[in-house]
């Protein structure tokens, strides 16, 4: 079973009263998390108090295309937090929709964005940790039978490109860098592929592996240096009413 110094949630859906912190009640942690209804919604999750804790890149237009105020949904996608000298940035990247609509170009200037954030707070050879549901698979190995999604707003090259350039910015993929030949997915969604069984019966995504790598744990070179072991765990994932995501964790030798 996972003991993590820190925990990342992403997506959690809930509004801040009903986020359900008496479940880490007797365990010690802390837990930090700004959500809304039925809609995204990040959290925190670690052993010791973060020294500081913050919502929001603090840069969101009144209003995103088709008019609609992005404000609150931007500090339940964004949590920086800071431990000691490392900084956290836990993200839930917008999705995008399809291609055509706004929120597909909203999702291209939110990396944009991104990467002006790291830019104005940090230096690439300073302690940062960027994770999250990114909503982005940065190569053809990361998704299941990539020729057939060069549409998807996941895989879409625009997509791509930003996230790349966001990247490029000082970090590094550190599940790559231990596996960099490995095809893994995190996310796995719950329709069924043709064809049948024998048992006449369809199978899932996770069963036939058809899934996407969305979710990431990037770092910057002094943290990246320091990664022991980065994995994807799909247990939980084969669970009963799982998430369509499954546990990606990783390891680092820092104090």
């Amino acid at each position: 079973m996972h003991q993590p110094d820190i925990l990342c949630l992403q997506e959690t859906k809930v509004q801040d009263a009903e986020f359900p912190k008496d479940s880490f009640s007797g365990t010690g942690c802390h837990v930090h998390f700004r959500g809304m209804k039925a809609y995204n919604g990040v959290a925190i999750v670690s052993r010791k108090e973060p020294d500081r804790v913050s919502y929001g890149m603090g840069d969101v237009p009144e209003t995103a295309p088709g008019g609609k105020s992005y404000a609150d949904a931007d500090e339940t996608r964004f949590c920086h937090a800071r431990f000691g000298s490392l900084h956290l940035i836990n993200t839930y990247v917008p999705q995008g929709y399809q291609i055509d609509d706004p929120k597909y170009a909203y999702k291209l200037e939110w990396f944009r964005r991104l990467r002006q954030y790291f830019t104005t707070h940090f230096r690439p050879d300073e302690n940062v940790l960027w994770c999250g549901d990114l909503n982005v698979a940065p190569r053809p190995m990361d998704v299941h039978s990539p020729e057939k999604h060069l549409e998807h707003v996941c895989y879409h090259e625009a997509a791509r490109k930003a996230y790349a350039e966001t990247v490029a910015w000082g970090f590094e993929d550190v599940f790559v860098r231990l596996h960099p030949n490995e095809t893994q997915f995190t996310f796995f969604d719950y329709r069924k592929f043709p064809p049948p069984d024998k048992k006449g019966r369809w199978l899932t995504a996770l069963e036939t592996n058809k899934g996407w790598r969305i979710d990431h744990i990037l770092a910057t070179a002094p943290v990246a240096a320091a990664c022991r072991q980065a994995e994807v765990d799909l247990a939980p994932r084969r669970a009963a009413q799982a998430s369509d995501h499954a546990i990606l964790w990783a390891d680092f030798a820092i104090s």
